[in-house]
């Protein structure tokens, strides 16, 4: 009797499963709104990416650290303009495209005209003529005269106790110059002039580069000793090189080097800065 009644006092404080099941379903309902409250307030993510895959890195949410987004984009816009660009050339050069062919231009082949010779074939003696008058009008310049590969001339020009410059020549035209120091090797081991090794100083680096300038300069091909002779007038005006200071801000240095520029006209000396 006292098990029963002590059985029937513990059924009613237990919570019925139904009540408890009861109260959960609101919790629950409130729960699920809010998720979908939350859930609408989150954007769609768009599925054109104009990089593709690559545009997810815009999610990063670290973008002034790795802005990876930013600069693929920029790059992407970029290339878009360059392709227009391009586009836009390539119809611009198709209108004037040139037509090489002389089946293109109606010309018969027997009635194209032969091609003109880019340079004049002179004979050994007078480009030994030429070298001569000019060795004899400047008393501070040797030039002793060599061909060593044939009928190409190679000179070996000393200016004073200055410099010595190697000039190799094609015919009576100037194809390239270097310059060294008058202490300075113009020998290989061999004997023969050599031609490759630039001078070990600066100094002398910088007029090389610049006497490959005067070479452009100096151009008439109908005239080519009018040329040799113009170039070695300005080669000649380098005989004051440590000595002369810039027309332009009055020093011997800058950047410990002297003025080794010389003006084409005037043969003025210049600083490499203070010439432009």
């Amino acid at each position: 009797m006292a098990c029963a009644t002590k059985r029937r006092w513990r059924a009613a404080r237990r919570p019925s499963s139904r009540t408890s099941r009861t109260t959960c379903i609101p919790s629950t309902g409130t729960s699920s709104s809010e998720l979908e409250r939350l859930s609408n307030l989150v954007g769609k993510p768009s599925e054109n990416h104009p990089l593709h895959n690559s545009g997810l890195l815009s999610l990063d949410p670290v973008q002034d650290k790795t802005p990876l987004y930013s600069q693929l984009l920029q790059a992407y816009k970029w290339s878009n303009k360059l392709q227009y660009h391009a586009g836009l050339a390539s119809g611009l050069l198709n209108q004037q495209s040139l037509k090489r062919s002389a089946n293109q231009m109606g010309v018969s082949a027997k009635r194209r005209p032969k091609a003109q010779p880019t340079t004049l074939v002179l004979p050994p003696q007078y480009v030994d003529d030429v070298i001569s008058r000019i060795d004899r009008m400047f008393p501070e310049m040797s030039i002793h005269l060599s061909r060593p590969n044939g009928t190409s001339a190679m000179l070996l020009v000393t200016l004073g106790k200055v410099l010595k410059v190697i000039v190799v020549m094609r015919s009576l035209f100037i194809d390239r110059t270097i310059v060294k120091g008058y202490n300075e090797s113009v020998y290989t081991e061999d004997g023969k002039l050599d031609i490759w090794s630039k001078s070990n100083y600066q100094v002398f680096q910088k007029v090389t580069d610049h006497a490959t300038t005067a070479l452009l300069h100096y151009q008439l091909p109908q005239m080519p000793d009018v040329v040799v002779r113009s170039f070695m007038t300005w080669l000649r005006s380098y005989i004051k090189l440590f000595q002369a200071p810039c027309q332009r801000c009055g020093k011997f240095l800058q950047d410990g080097l002297p003025p080794t520029w010389r003006d084409f006209r005037t043969l003025e000396a210049f600083h490499d800065t203070c010439r432009q």
